[in-house]
């Protein structure tokens, strides 16, 4: 059986975070350089695999079934690098979105 613990700060019993805690890290500001690069952000529906002769016989109204079912994750992709899973949203009559439900952390990021 769990116990809850609940524990009750007054106000007076908190410290204040000295001044230099309210200034921006120094990292951050480095980082303002990059804001402004442009990354190509694709949102993977799913994928096949087809000889060359099946892909010249696609035409118009054709169906290519993908690696996916109704209601799967689909791939979010920055630059061609899987970053995040995510659903299909409407967001508005004619348009589609996506929904990051997890964010996938790299190998990189690890070490």
């Amino acid at each position: 059986m769990m116990t809850e613990t609940k524990k009750e700060f007054e106000i007076d019993s908190v410290e204040e975070m000295p001044s230099s805690a309210n200034e921006v890290p120094r990292f951050a500001h480095d980082l303002e350089a990059i804001y402004d690069i442009p990354v190509t952000v694709s949102a993977v529906l799913g994928r096949t695999t087809m000889q060359v002769s099946q892909l010249l016989r696609l035409g118009r109204g054709a169906v290519v079934e993908l690696d996916r079912k109704i209601g799967d994750s689909i791939d979010i992709l920055v630059n061609n690098r899987l970053i995040a899973r995510g659903e299909v949203v409407m967001v508005d009559e004619s348009r589609l979105g996506v929904t990051m439900t997890e964010i996938i952390k790299s190998e990189k990021a690890k070490n």
